[in-house]
């Protein structure tokens, strides 16, 4: 179903992706108009559990909204024929393959830049295109491993723990998305089309930010920090009457409407929480003379009292509690789509907000079915009725 007001409405995509990343990248594409043509393998395999889950779980429908499907086999020579005849009109091109198979099998930028110099060719790999680990398989715990994320995640002395999201995977996707935006820009002014690429160990590197610069400009290894925040103390998990709560007070003033809200204005000119420095240096000792104060009261007495105060303050939700909270359902994240099958369902809408383009209230499509659309794609290239059912006997589509 068609949006012309979506701004992305005119863009044609070819996904050729799998697994998150690369489909958290055309996804990104796909709700703002684009019109993707999701291409899987004809044999069922990857219909089944290797794009996201089972086709009608949770996972899958979230992922591949607002696109189409066809089956295509590019490793006969019919298939491949077909990728280009789609590739000579398309915009962008997707592929998150392992760095050397999309040029065994001939679908490369350089193969796809001969028909369609304009093209935008998207790439996700693990961990990159070249150098010494391109051919490895990537997966995104092995670059949260790599890229550092997991050696800061945790409590103090625990170990290496993962993120609770499968966050190499979603950021390097959220890049390309990003970097493809950006090649398409730039064609309006060069009229040429350029491979944009990234890697999961790269978007995972670059999510590290400031805890990354720590070490290349001020030459500091991060540690596990916990709960607390790394350098801005008191920022952290505390106990309530019946629970816990989050507060953000690192700097003075802030720290100042913490201790006046709490009733401990003795803690201000404390000498060991006097500053910024002296707060971080013993910040096991003031944590534990704030829980003392804050185990006082339930935590919806003094998540109300600090947000009063201009104290940064807030509940520590599981999901059900997140999507049912009054502000979550307010911003409208999550979103209706309608699905043929398994009746209305709601997915994870765009954080993104356009004032005049805004995002749509609905989902245009739900997930599609396997193959759903391969008959009406091949048919606006040219092929017929006999010339479908030929392909499809000779296991082409």
């Amino acid at each position: 179903m068609a949006n012309t007001s979506l701004p992305l409405t005119n863009v044609k995509v070819i996904d050729l992706t799998r697994a998150r990343a690369g489909p958290t990248a055309v996804r990104q594409l796909a709700d703002w108009g684009a019109d993707v043509i999701k291409v899987e393998e004809p044999t069922g395999t990857e219909g089944d559990d290797g794009m996201g889950g089972q086709r009608d779980g949770f996972d899958f429908q979230n992922l591949h909204r607002n696109k189409r499907s066809m089956t295509l086999n590019l490793k006969l020579p019919q298939g491949k024929e077909i990728f280009f005849k789609l590739a000579r009109n398309a915009d962008v091109i997707v592929e998150n393959y392992r760095a050397d198979v999309k040029h065994r099998l001939g679908i490369d930028y350089e193969a796809v830049r001969e028909v369609n110099p304009r093209i935008i060719y998207g790439s996700i790999s693990g961990f990159g295109q070249d150098g010494p680990y391109r051919d490895r398989p990537g997966f995104d715990q092995i670059a949260q491993g790599m890229g550092g994320i997991m050696s800061i995640t945790g409590l103090p002395g625990q170990g290496p723990v993962r993120a609770g999201i499968p966050v190499a995977d979603l950021t390097a996707g959220m890049y390309l998305a990003q970097g493809i935006l950006i090649a398409l820009y730039e064609r309006e002014r060069s009229g040429e089309g350029q491979w944009v690429y990234t890697s999961l160990l790269e978007a995972q590197i670059a999510m590290l930010d400031f805890q990354a610069a720590r070490w290349l400009i001020a030459g500091e290894v991060a540690p596990q920090a916990g709960n607390d925040h790394p350098t801005g103390i008191p920022t952290g998990v505390f106990p309530t009457a019946d629970g816990h709560i989050n507060i953000a007070a690192s700097g003075n003033p802030i720290y100042q409407r913490l201790c006046n809200a709490i009733g401990a204005p003795e803690l201000i000119e404390h000498p060991d929480y006097r500053d910024g420095p002296s707060r971080s240096k013993n910040r096991v000792a003031l944590n534990a003379a704030l829980a003392e104060y804050t185990q006082r009261r339930p935590s919806g007495e003094w998540i109300q009292a600090l947000n009063d105060a201009g104290v940064p303050c807030g509940p520590i939700n599981s999901i059900d509690q997140t999507m049912t909270d009054p502000q979550v359902k307010h911003l409208g994240i999550a979103t209706p789509v309608d699905h043929p099958r398994l009746g209305t369902l709601e997915v994870v809408g765009q954080a993104i907000n356009l004032a005049r383009t805004a995002r749509p209230p609905r989902m245009r499509m739900a997930a599609p079915d396997f193959g759903q659309h391969t008959d009406e794609v091949l048919t606006a290239l040219g092929y017929d009725g006999e010339a479908i059912a030929d392909l499809r006997a000779r296991r082409v589509i």
